[in-house]
This record gives structure tokens, sequence and C-alpha cells, in this order.
């Protein structure tokens, strides 16, 4: 008993950050910084996160790992956020403050010269924001599931916003009903006697994103002045301009800037960020950089590539990443010279969904299955880009439209589609991630009985007939839908779904989620200026969906659903054309879909022959 009371006192003292620092930065701001060295003497190479999730939190056995690896280890709250002083505005100090915290490490004794930075979502971001401050010393980057381009897709969403943010500055950054809540609450409030109500404002997400819009001074927020008035201008403010060009991380927008780096690239096909790292910063910095890029894409929900699972969908046991080796190998390759071959590997890296029995696992999962595969590039030089049509018998075809009559529907403000499922983050009680049947659940406070959504009459499904060969979709998802709208302004939604068959386990078969978005109508011609539309006149819009790869197995359907709300991933459209997140009326709008050759609303899919 001496001997294991002893060994787990030498471990809890080896777990425990060797000093706190407070750096200060250009403006004199003091950021709290841990720092953990190797018990050995000498200089090292050094590891780097910028977080605003409390640097302690998750810290040791990772700090502890990478230690015995040989590497120095520094966790930083950002600025604003827990011991670190100053004012939190998400990302848009951190490419500054990430150059003077490169620089002071930089200075430091048991500093090699040589950086290497991880962490994943904002920490993805900080991450981003120092190559576009080109901060000194950083050799090396793994930005996971980066929060990035962020005006584009992940907070505005082609001009839709995702009500996950409004969760995360709700719960101060993910904190309600933690130990982190108080915390949190006390250092975004002036008023210590309001901390209690801040973190009490976060249990109240689901009535406060019904009662939208947010205006200054109507809610617990209030107190919080930093997150308040941050909110309500992310929410105001649609159009594509400086404002979100120029918040810290948008790595399209300054591609000149951004530090010529190796970076490895990772994210989930059920991510939130997952256009934003794959088809955006992978594909634009491969052909801007000349460091190597990589690209890994598993079949995971955010920031949990340690998991085999995505929501119900069940994969191979080795979907999951062991993620500290994988650490370890891309910065001893680049910190240390070490030469193991990552660098000659293949630059791309997908887990292909699919391809399982469908058996219900004791989790009550179905098992999709799956595989891993290398490629040379993305998306897949081999790809055949598929057309597939919609028309009025609400099918999903290659042949192309003839004179089909368009299909009209309602779209409701009171009377959303709820969102099941999906590529959301941050979430707390609003939704829930990945893989979902798309069919409602009376647990789920949107739901009011367990319909499958293709009943609704304001989701318009067109689908392919039962798949006599097995088709593998790959790549980007993107759809050009003709449409139109009787008011001034409303949104479309697609969702691409793998419709299962009944089964001894499934009964009633699954609709499973594949990948969805939205467009807001006022943006359908440019992200960078809204115009209203002129009632009932035809448009074309196109909306990208979240990449995927998956096997859409023989005797399965390919699903496609139109529809003009997914709530609540994407705030609700009033349809009334008034500014955005300052509208005192809604409006039920009449919206059409159009299937004729000289309108030919249809899907493009990246099938791999």
């Amino acid at each position: 008993m001496l001997r294991r009371a002893t060994l787990l006192l030498i471990l809890a003292l080896a777990a425990i950050a060797q000093t706190t620092q407070m750096v200060p930065m250009r403006d004199g701001i003091k950021l709290a910084t841990d720092i953990y060295l190797p018990k050995s003497e000498g200089k090292f190479p050094v590891l780097l996160t910028r977080t605003p999730y409390s640097k302690g939190r998750g810290a040791n056995a990772f700090s502890k790992a990478m230690n015995a690896a040989g590497y120095a280890v520094v966790i930083q709250d950002v600025r604003g956020r827990y011991d670190s002083e100053g004012h939190w505005i998400p990302i848009k100090d951190d490419p500054n403050d990430g150059f003077d915290t490169a620089k002071w490490i930089g200075e430091q004794a048991w500093c090699d010269g040589n950086i290497g930075t991880f962490g994943s979502s904002y920490g993805g971001a900080t991450q981003h924001a120092m190559a576009i401050a080109n901060a000194p010393n950083i050799k090396a980057m793994i930005p996971r599931n980066a929060m990035t381009n962020f005006g584009r897709y992940g907070m505005r969403h082609n001009g839709a916003f995702e009500l996950r943010w409004f969760n995360w500055v709700a719960t101060l950054g993910n904190a309600a009903g933690t130990s982190l809540a108080m915390p949190a609450a006390k250092r975004a409030t002036t008023d210590p006697q309001a901390a209690q109500a801040l973190a009490d404002f976060g249990n109240q997400v689901q009535q406060y994103v019904r009662a939208l819009p947010l205006r200054p001074g109507t809610t617990p927020l209030k107190f919080a002045p930093d997150y308040e008035s941050w909110l309500i201008e992310a929410m105001s403010h649609s159009d594509h301009d400086k404002f979100w060009q120029d918040h810290g991380s948008s790595v399209i927008d300054h591609l000149k800037e951004y530090k010529d780096v190796p970076a490895y690239h990772t994210t989930g096909w059920y991510d939130s960020w997952g256009t934003s790292v794959a088809n955006l910063n992978f594909i634009e910095l491969t052909k801007t950089k000349k460091s190597l890029q990589r690209l890994i894409v598993g079949p995971w929900i955010h920031s949990s590539e340690n998991l085999d699972h995505a929501g119900m969908a069940q994969f191979t046991p080795d979907a999951s990443l062991d993620l500290n080796a994988f650490h370890i190998r891309w910065y001893d390759r680049w910190l240390k010279n070490i030469d193991n071959g990552v660098d000659k590997e293949p630059p791309v890296r997908i887990y292909v969904m699919g391809g399982g029995d469908a058996h219900k696992t004791p989790e009550g999962r179905i098992f999709v299955g799956g595989q891993w595969r290398t490629e040379n590039e993305w998306p897949l030089a081999r790809t055949k880009y598929t057309p597939f049509y919609l028309n009025a018998k609400n099918e999903l075809t290659q042949a192309k439209p003839s004179n089909n009559p368009p299909i009209s529907y309602q779209a409701d403000p009171a009377n959303p589609v709820p969102t099941l499922g999906g590529n959301v983050s941050s979430q707390g009680t609003l939704m829930f991630q990945g893989a979902a049947d798309q069919k409602c659940r009376t647990g789920f406070w949107l739901c009011k009985d367990d319909k499958p959504l293709s009943s609704r009459n304001d989701i318009v499904v067109f689908q392919t007939p039962v798949l006599d060969k097995d088709i593998e979709v790959t790549g980007r998802l993107v759809v050009k839908l003709w449409a139109s709208s009787d008011g001034p302004d409303t949104d479309f939604t697609a969702k691409l779904i793998d419709v299962y068959p009944p089964s001894k386990d499934f009964p009633a078969g699954v609709d499973l989620n594949i990948g969805d978005s939205i467009i807001r109508a006022r943006y359908r011609e440019t992200l960078t200026k809204q115009t209203l539309l002129k009632p009932n006149q035809p448009a074309e819009y196109t909306i990208e969906m979240y990449p995927t790869s998956l096997v859409f197995k023989k005797g399965h359907r390919i699903r496609l659903d139109i529809s003009s709300s997914n709530f609540p991933r994407f705030d609700i459209n009033p349809n009334t054309g008034e500014p955005l997140n300052n509208n005192r009326s809604t409006r039920i709008a009449t919206n059409t879909i159009y299937l004729d050759p000289q309108h030919p609303s249809h899907i493009i899919l990246p099938v791999i022959p």
C-alpha cells in the first residue's frame, strides 16, 4: 500500500505545472501562462496552445505525455478569460497576442527555438491567428477542427447565424453547469453580485433562442458587456466585410500573410468546422504554401477524434485516433528533425463511412461501418461529378428534367423544422451532434410527436429509387436550387440523407443525416452585399453542405430534403426582409422550388468510380 501511495503521489506531483507566469503583451496586458518542463535539464522544443477554456482544464495528461517525449508544454488563457487580464473579443486580439507569446517563449532559457502549436476548435483558431501574424519560432502546427473563416461557415453561414454561438456566449464558453461556470461568470461581469444571474442564464438558452432577436440590456447578458456587445454585433452584422474578414482567424482572407509552416489539418465528417478545414484551408494553403499541408478526416463529431462513433452511427474500432501518438510523430519530424517518414506519406487520409450490416449495437447505435484510405489530393482527382435532378414526382434522378410543374410550400417562423443531429458543437441543451435518425422524438424539446420529419408539409423530399449497386460519394456536396418566395427574404435549406431499408433491428428503417446547409436568400448573389428578393421571381441558389465520404449501399436510397428552416442549428428567418437581428414581425412565406429544363434544380454528387 505504501509503494502504491508513493507512486500516486509522484504521479500527482508530476502532473502539476512547474510554473505559472503572467506574460506581458505589447499593450501591457498580462496573460496567465502555465509552463510544463521535462524533468531533465536543457533546452527543449516547445508545444504551445492558447485556450479560452481555462489553461488547467485537461492539461495534465497531455502535458505529461509530451514532457515524456522530450517537449516543454506552454498553455495560456487567452485575453479576458479565466486568469488572464484584458477584455475578451473572440480571436480579435489573438494574432498579436500569439505573436508576443511565441516571441517570449523563444527568449526563455528552456526553449531551443522551435515551437509547435496544438489545440482544437478555438485552440485551432488561435493557431491560425499566430500564422496570420507570422509569429516567430513556429515550426509546425496541428490545427484540429479549427474555428476559422467563421464569417462564411461556422458562425455566420451563408448569411444565416449558427445559434450554437448564442449558446457559447450565453454559457460563457460552454461553462454552464460545470465547476468553471462561476469563475467564468465572475471574470465576465463588472458587477460581482450579478455572477449568479450570468451563470443561471446559461441554463435558459432554449427559452431565449425562441425569443430572438437579442437586443441590448434585455437579458442577464447585460451584466457581461463584452459578451453581450460582441454577440449582438455578430448576430446583426451580416455582410461578409472587414468585420468578419479581419476577425483574427479567417485564413481564406489572409493567405498572403499566412506563415509558410507545415500543418496537419484535422476534422470530421460530422464536425462543425469541416467545410472550412477541408474545403477552404487545406485546399488553398496547399496551393499557396511550399510547406507540407496534410489533411485527415475521420467520421467524428467535433473534437472527438478519440471516438469510434458519431451520434447514432457506429463505425469500426479503428475509426478512433491516438492523439498523443499523432502529435508526437508530426512534431518529431519538424521540431526534432527525426526522419520518421511522416512527410513522405500521402497528403490526405480519409475514413470512408458505410459498408456495415446496420445491426443495432449494445449501445443502441446503427453499425454504419467504414474503412480508412489514403489519397493523393482533396478533392479526389478521379471524382465523377454527377448531377441528380429533382422532379415533380419527388424523385432524385440522373435524368434531365422535363416540363415539371413547380412545388410550393409554406415556411412558418413559428413552426420551424427541428434540428436532429448534424455538424454542430457548443450546442449545450439546444440540440445534439452527429448522425441521427431523422424522426422526431418526444424527449427532444422541439418535437411534439415522434413522426418522421419527412411527414412535414414544409419539407419537400426527393429520393432515388432503391439502389441496385453501392455508390461511393466522397467530396464536396453542392446543391443548385432554383427557387422563389412571395416575400422579400427567406431561407432555403438542404439536407442529404442515407435511407436505410427496414430490418429486424430497425423495422421502420433509418433516415440517417449525412450533411446539411442553408442560404439566406438576400445573400444568394454574394456574401458581401445583401439584395432583397423580387416576389415570386425564380433565382438560382448555391447551397454547399459540409463534405462527406460515404458508401450508399445497395438497397438504400439517396434522399435530399429541401426546406426553409433547420432550428436551432440556424436562426429563424422572419421572412420580412427587416435588418437581421432587428425584426419586429414575422410572416409565413410561400416558397417555390422549380424543376423544369430552364430551372434544373439538382444536387451534384461527387461519385467515386
